[in-house]
């Protein structure tokens, strides 16, 4: 039996077209050769994918090999310009990139390197300065060893840390990805509610996390790589790691979170479900992180920070009783990865603008061992915080 009923997967037209125009890839790059001006960069040098595919458009599964090196040069004037292997070029021929360099990958004793001084030896020197992803959740695609060589065979420049450009860039998402994470959230929302139809006492949570991942698929999620299934006697220990092999029995609160993409982005959301009857104490401790929730939703405007967002949920949890929160944080930016700054938390100090799409994600340990989370995603527009999930129900679904 259940609380939560089955539904139809979505229409397939009700998805977002997937890529986006050459205007918004041209508008992308105006926007972050603005930053890069008043941040005195000629240039920045991307190598992650998710930073690759936000400048080109160009997806691959052959990211999952690390053999090859990917490089796009963004000069502070003009179109970015590629240096990619041999192997890839017909398929960037395809996106918005006219200026591609090849070289026959893998080459162990030069993989793109010349290719790249050439570049850089080609673009204005007006500051000498060459912005990397060198900094805040930012890591270089490239062998280190490589990237010491590049700096020495680059003459006139210096490579400094590129990451606040780029993170300033990424963080305020054009209505075309917003339109993108929209649509997996609702996926991903509607995959909730139907999951009690689906789960019964007994299973294994890696069973559950199975069910829902056939069920994010069958309604039109390209990939869930994040989905941790982890359950316990009125509430969990820990929320990063799982599924297991335990078994659900009465009493046990189930936590579940996805990430969960469509056309490279991703929604970040977690559900309880209660199974069967739980304690009067998890049930107190349920309210107290809706509630907290509420409250993060309400503090999400412009011009507010993300200390303000964290006080804000804190001060529900204090006063419902929080013994603490080992997760560090109430949440996070979201967008082509799973979690992106800024993060809400004291000190952070990151000033919220439009077009940011954040997770509100407070949580509390209710006694020694047993946390009890909610996580929702919201678009901060002009008048404060929209929702991008579904919001979930304040007392929690049942599987019995």
């Amino acid at each position: 039996m259940t609380t939560a009923s089955t539904e139809a997967s979505p229409a397939m037209s009700d998805a977002p077209a997937r890529g986006f125009s050459p205007e918004e890839f041209a508008g992308r790059t105006a926007r972050a050769q603005r930053l890069m001006h008043q941040a005195r960069l000629d240039a920045l040098l991307v190598t992650a994918p998710p930073n690759f595919r936000y400048f080109s458009g160009f997806d691959s599964q052959f990211w999952e090999s690390p053999t090859r090196p990917w490089f796009i040069v963004v000069p502070a004037d003009g179109e970015p310009i590629a240096v990619i292997p041999d192997i890839a070029a017909p398929e960037l021929a395809r996106t918005w990139i006219r200026n591609i360099h090849t070289w026959p990958a893998p080459r162990p004793s030069d993989d793109g390197r010349s290719l790249l001084r050439d570049v850089f030896a080609g673009l204005p020197n007006r500051h000498g300065r060459i912005g990397a992803e060198l900094g805040r959740e930012m890591a270089l695609r490239m062998p280190v060893i490589e990237f010491m060589a590049l700096r020495d065979v680059v003459p006139g420049f210096t490579f400094v840390d590129g990451s606040p450009c780029l993170w300033q860039i990424r963080q305020v998402k054009t209505p075309a990805e917003i339109r993108h994470i929209r649509h997996i959230c609702e996926l991903a929302s509607d995959a909730y509610r139907a999951l009690p139809g689906l789960v019964s006492l007994g299973m294994t949570e890696r069973e559950v996390a199975r069910a829902l991942r056939i069920d994010l698929a069958r309604r039109g999620a390209d990939s869930t790589p994040f989905l941790p299934v982890i359950s316990g006697p009125g509430g969990v220990a820990q929320i990063v790691c799982g599924p297991g092999d335990r078994r659900l029995e009465p009493g046990d609160v189930m936590f579940i979170d996805t990430g969960s993409t469509y056309d490279g982005y991703f929604c970040d959301f977690d559900r309880v479900y209660a199974i069967g009857a739980i304690s009067d104490a998890a049930k107190r401790a349920h309210e107290t992180v809706w509630q907290a929730t509420e409250a993060g939703i309400a503090a999400t405007r412009p011009g507010a920070t993300t200390d303000g967002l964290w006080a804000a949920m804190q001060a529900v949890l204090d006063a419902g009783g929080a013994l603490g929160n080992n997760v560090g944080r109430s949440g996070h930016g979201l967008g082509m990865q799973l979690t992106e700054p800024p993060s809400n938390m004291q000190g952070d100090g990151t000033v919220l603008q439009p077009g940011m799409v954040m997770t509100i994600e407070p949580g509390m340990e209710y006694a020694p061992g047993k946390m009890i989370v909610h996580e929702e995603n919201v678009v901060i527009t002009e008048d404060g915080a929209e929702l991008l999930t579904k919001r979930a129900p304040r007392e929690m679904w049942r599987v019995d």
